[in-house]
């Protein structure tokens, strides 16, 4: 299998603007990104997907990847499409965040091995959360599924409503996916669907389309960068890492 690693980075940020080309000890955040992703066995290459001139520079700078996408992409779906369909002899394609410095390889690698399942077209991973104000953030999103690990439903909301408690955990969708190349190319054309629509949530698409997705249930802390205090907190990570 010929497995490949997208990050789409748009320059752009609410909260953080110019968030790709942050620094981390050094380094600009994508190039960390890339560099963790390029740590994973089961991918054959890995691509910085950006519509901005200055981070395609600085992936290259850093001896990384890049690849120009089209600016009007309305979802990073689209812009992962566009990269896939330059290599049809690619099997899996992985979506890795470009604001997740900290991915753990094995994460990726351990998505793409889901695809052993000849019926599955698409993965994605999942934490335990514990925390009750965590629990009430939308958006923080929930998933529950059903007994094969296969998603049931996403929500910004709290699922599942605990009428009785401690009879369920509540998990938190992290946004990693993987999927099969020829999937990605038709979940990207289809129309967007009512539940899609309602919670903002692009993967919803897939389920109210009859598909299955794989959810991987993963102990990893995750620490995306959303804001400067997150920037800081990774840069200390870093710190002690390359200390």
């Amino acid at each position: 299998m010929k497995n490949i690693c997208v990050i789409p980075a748009r320059y752009a940020s609410t909260r953080l603007p110019g968030k790709p080309l942050a620094d981390i000890c050094g380094k600009p955040m994508i190039s960390r990104v890339y560099d963790r992703a390029k740590l994973a066995k089961n991918v054959s290459e890995v691509i910085v997907a950006t519509d901005d001139e200055r981070i395609f520079q600085a992936v290259e700078k850093n001896s990384g990847r890049a690849m120009m996408t089209r600016a009007d992409h309305k979802t990073g779906t689209d812009r992962l499409a566009e990269v896939a369909e330059k290599f049809p002899d690619a099997d899996v394609i992985v979506n890795v965040q470009g604001d997740e410095p900290l991915i753990e390889p094995s994460l990726i690698d351990e998505l793409i091995e889901q695809f052993a399942d000849a019926d599955l077209q698409m993965a994605t991973v999942a934490t335990e959360m514990t925390d009750a104000a965590e629990m009430q953030n939308p958006n923080n999103v929930k998933v529950i599924f059903d007994k094969k690990n296969n998603a049931l439903y996403f929500s910004r909301s709290l699922i599942p409503y605990a009428r009785n408690e401690g009879k369920a955990k509540v998990y938190k969708h992290i946004g990693i996916y993987a999927y099969r190349r020829n999937f990605l190319l038709k979940y990207a054309k289809m129309e967007s669907t009512p539940l899609e629509l309602s919670e903002s949530l692009e993967q919803l698409r897939a389920l109210e389309n009859g598909y299955k997705i794989r959810v991987i249930k993963s102990d990893c802390k995750f620490v995306g960068v959303d804001t400067p205090e997150d920037l800081q907190l990774v840069n200390e990570i870093y710190s002690k890492m390359e200390g």
